[in-house]
């Protein structure tokens, strides 16, 4: 099941490829990478979810892995059994190219835990001794 959550992105089409963040919440999905911005809607259905996303261009630069479209419609399809989605894309603006990705969940660290010793003072005469070289 897709979770709300952050999520690392990898995609491909057969012209690149690229990573991103995805954050998933209530329903909407929206996201960055190194070229464009996304929003959107999705549903989930059990394992299965469909997505609704747009795009738009915030750096200029090199194509966008479908090409130089900088602003397009994306329909996702995808599973999600777990922590790692699959999923397939089409762009309405670019007829017959599929992009093909995968969605990571990120899991948040526990906190590190809180020092109680208190630390040495630092001396730099405990540190060691470099030999003599002769010239």
């Amino acid at each position: 099941m897709l979770k709300d959550g952050t999520y690392a992105a990898w995609y491909k089409t057969p012209l690149d490829q690229g990573t991103g963040i995805v954050h998933v919440a209530d329903g909407q999905i929206w996201g960055r990478d190194s070229l464009m911005t996304y929003h959107g809607s999705c549903q989930v259905d059990g394992d299965h979810f469909t997505a609704t996303v747009s795009t738009k261009r915030h750096t200029d630069g090199r194509a966008t892995v479908f090409g130089n479209d900088d602003e397009l419609t994306l329909t996702i399809e995808g599973n999600c059994p777990g922590k790692i989605a699959t999923y397939t894309a089409t762009a309405v603006q670019v007829p017959g190219m599929i992009l093909q990705g995968t969605l990571i969940l990120t899991e948040k660290q526990p906190p590190a835990p809180e020092r109680t010793e208190q630390m040495p003072a630092f001396n730099p005469n405990k540190l060691p001794k470099l030999s003599k070289r002769s010239r």
